[in-house]
């Protein structure tokens, strides 16, 4: 609804300097709220303010004062009270204190990377008003109630691909500084768009634990992964298929480039990493061996070690080879989860560590709700791979 233009002259007529103007919204705001009260109040009983013993059960019951944080600093409202005591008002609940769009400010702050202290200082200077740590941290803290529901929540029963993946962050605990890796779980489903599925913390990443993230997306209703792709780690290929017997493991072919580079000097890498490329890129499989061995003949003397990881990994890498070439990329590579690690990295840089576990996931839940506002559209000629899929699954893709 648009305000007229002589309703707006009228408010600001008496405006002399930009302070006025917030002396003139939280009048403003004060009246719309104890309107919207009273209106709240005419519903309960059934019938309006001078239409006396129309409810003799009850009655209006006076009004009662209370203070009340906005965005524009705080403003006294007067609720209105019943004989009966059953009022019970919706716009400003019982026990509230901050208006919704305050507390939406400090979450949408913290979501962005703000610490306590940035969003004081924010507050202090764009408001003018001054809040308190423990205000802040009461009003993140009503986060965990969504964090929890989400990683509880009923999931697809069947994705078509998972990424799985870690970051490290720095969490306190006992009173030690420790670096904790927190899981991600990201789901490609059937209409071909992302879904981070889960997160969890533990101190290490390792494949046992993976195991129990596999049981739990399993409990929550996932029965399927058609692929799934990873990063090497050992022990990682059996976790999947103790609980996912029929999945196709794809280790990430970047992961693969970026451990073997680690054993090259600087004045090769170029040249080597050119080689490696050549593995990957092929057409068919067939082809792939033979430059892996063209590979090994040029590298071997020097670097052995690569060759051999890509010897004994070769069923994992050469998973993509199965599809065209519209859809390998979405396959070999995990460059999906490595751009959500990496908008999480920078939400998180400005922390030099979390007080406890449930901080951090507080943090990269709301960072992650704002990342997943982009996913709207499936991936790039999703209706072709899925068809692809579908030929070579058969009726594990429903259609």
């Amino acid at each position: 609804m648009t305000m007229k233009a002589e309703l707006i002259d009228e408010i600001l007529k008496n405006a002399k300097d930009p302070t006025d103007f917030k002396s003139i919204w939280n009048d403003l705001q004060k009246s719309l709220l104890e309107r919207m009260l009273q209106g709240e109040m005419t519903n309960h009983l059934g019938y309006e303010k001078n239409e006396k013993g129309k409810n003799p059960e009850n009655a209006r019951n006076g009004k009662t004062k209370k203070n009340l944080t906005t965005e524009l600093g705080e403003i006294e409202i007067e609720v209105p009270r019943d004989r009966a005591s059953e009022f019970e008002p919706k716009i400003i609940e019982k026990g509230q204190r901050r208006f919704k769009g305050f507390d939406d400010k400090i979450i949408a702050m913290y979501a962005r990377g703000m610490t306590t202290r940035d969003i004081q200082a924010h507050l202090q200077e764009i408001y003018n008003y001054e809040v308190s740590p423990d205000l802040i941290s009461d009003v993140t803290e009503e986060v965990m109630k969504d964090v929890i529901e989400w990683q509880n929540r009923t999931i697809d029963n069947l994705y078509v691909i998972m990424y799985f993946d870690a970051i490290m962050v720095k969490v306190r605990d006992n009173g030690h500084l420790m670096n904790k890796a927190v899981y991600l779980a990201l789901g490609v489903n059937i209409e071909g768009k992302k879904e981070l599925l889960g997160m969890w913390i533990e101190q290490t990443e390792g494949a046992k634990f993976w195991l129990k993230v596999l049981t739990e997306l399993k409990n929550r209703g996932l029965n399927d992964i058609l692929i799934a792709c990873v990063d090497g780690l050992k022990g990682f290929e059996e976790a999947i298929h103790t609980v996912y017997p029929k999945t196709e493991v794809q280790v990430c072919i970047v992961h693969m480039v970026r451990n073997s580079l680690k054993y090259v000097s600087y004045k090769e890498r170029k040249a080597v990493a050119a080689d490696l490329k050549e593995i990957y890129n092929a057409v068919t499989e067939a082809e792939a061996r033979l430059n892996l061995e063209n590979f090994r003949e040029k590298w071997d003397n020097r670097y052995q070690s690569i060759g051999k990881s890509w010897e004994a990994n070769w069923t994992k890498i050469t998973t993509f080879f199965a599809y065209p070439d519209d859809i390998r990329k979405a396959i070999y590579t995990t460059n999906a989860i490595e751009s959500v690690n990496m908008n999480l990295r920078k939400i998180i840089k400005n922390r030099a560590s979390f007080p406890t576990d449930e901080a951090a996931l507080k943090l990269l839940f709301l960072a992650m709700r704002n990342i997943s506002k982009r996913w709207t559209m499936p991936i790039r000629d999703w209706g072709t791979a899925l068809n692809q899929f579908a030929l070579h699954f058969g009726e594990r893709v429903p259609v």
